[in-house]
């Protein structure tokens, strides 16, 4: 069986989230899925500005925020990003 490329099935650690505590992980997460994401679609995009946000600020509200937005792209969008920033 194929493991899903919907990324709201997606485990903290194919986020991108190494810490057990999962503190500082999602803001480098964030930051990394922004700068996919300016090349992907624009700087300005909405879905960019709030990774962006998310990354800078650390808030729960703004990652919640940020997340939100990414998993409603388009699935390939989200797999373009996804795999831009796999190690």
């Amino acid at each position: 069986m194929e493991p899903c490329d919907d990324a709201a099935h997606r485990t903290d650690a194919e986020w991108g989230n190494a810490n057990v505590d999962g503190t500082g992980s999602d803001r480098e997460t964030m930051g990394r899925l922004a700068r996919a994401l300016g090349f992907i679609r624009t700087a300005e995009d909405p879905v960019t500005v709030a990774l962006r946000q998310a990354a800078e600020s650390g808030t729960e509200r703004d990652i919640k925020r940020a997340r939100a937005l990414f998993l409603k792209l388009k699935p390939s969008e989200r797999q373009a990003a996804l795999a831009a920033i796999s190690d």
